[in-house]
C-alpha cells in the first residue's frame, strides 16, 4: 500500500471515527433533550396533583362546615313550625283552669295540629294494631298465646306508636303478639 493510501485510509478512519463521535453526541444530546422534556412534564404534573390535592383538602373541609350549619338550621325549620303548638298549648292551659270541656277541647286541636305539622315534615305513623307483626315496623315488647288461629301473628296491641320520616323508621312500635 501506498502513502497516498495509507493517509487516505487514515482520514476515513479519523472521518469515521468524528462522525461516529458525532452520533454518539448527537445520541447523547437527544437523551439529554427527552430526560427534560420528560422532567418538565413530571414536575408539570407533580403540580397539577398538589393543586387538586389542595382543592380536594379544601371542598372536604367546606362541605363539612356546610354540613354542621345545614343540620343546625334543619333543626330550626322544625322548632319554627312547632312553636305555634307551643302558644296553643299555653292558652289551652289558661283557659282550663276552670272549665274542663274547654280545656278537653283545646288539647284535642292542639294534638290535631301537632300531627298536621309532622305530617307535613314526612312524619307518618307506622300502622300496628290487627296487622301482622313485622320485624322491620314492630318491636315486639311480649306474646301472648291466643286460642284462634287467625291472630297467630297479628298485633293484638300496641304500647307505644312508632313512626317514620320520610320512609325511614325513626322508632319501632311496641307491640304485644299473639301466638
Amino acid at each position: 500500500m501506498s502513502k497516498k493510501e495509507k493517509t487516505h485510509k487514515d482520514k476515513e478512519k479519523k472521518q469515521a471515527s468524528k462522525a461516529a463521535g458525532r452520533k454518539e453526541a448527537d445520541k447523547i444530546s437527544e437523551y439529554q433533550d427527552k430526560i427534560n422534556a420528560l422532567q418538565s412534564s413530571l414536575d408539570e404534573t407533580h403540580d397539577k396533583f398538589l393543586r387538586l390535592f389542595s382543592e380536594f383538602d379544601n371542598y372536604r373541609k367546606r362541605v363539612s362546615k356546610e354540613r354542621i350549619e345545614m343540620s343546625k338550621v334543619a333543626a330550626e325549620g322544625i322548632i319554627t313550625a312547632l312553636l305555634p303548638v307551643l302558644d296553643d298549648l299555653e292558652r289551652a292551659s289558661c283557659m282550663a283552669n276552670g272549665n274542663e270541656k274547654a280545656g278537653e277541647d283545646g288539647i284535642t286541636l292542639i294534638y290535631n295540629k301537632f300531627k298536621s305539622i309532622l305530617r307535613q315534615k314526612g312524619v307518618e305513623e307506622i300502622p300496628a294494631k290487627g296487622n301482622d307483626f313485622d320485624t322491620d315496623f314492630h318491636e315486639a315488647i311480649t306474646h301472648i298465646p291466643s286460642d284462634d288461629d287467625n291472630q297467630k301473628g297479628k298485633i293484638v296491641e300496641e304500647i307505644q306508636k312508632g313512626y317514620m320520616l320520610n320512609g325511614k323508621v325513626i322508632r319501632y312500635a311496641r307491640v304485644v303478639v299473639a301466638n
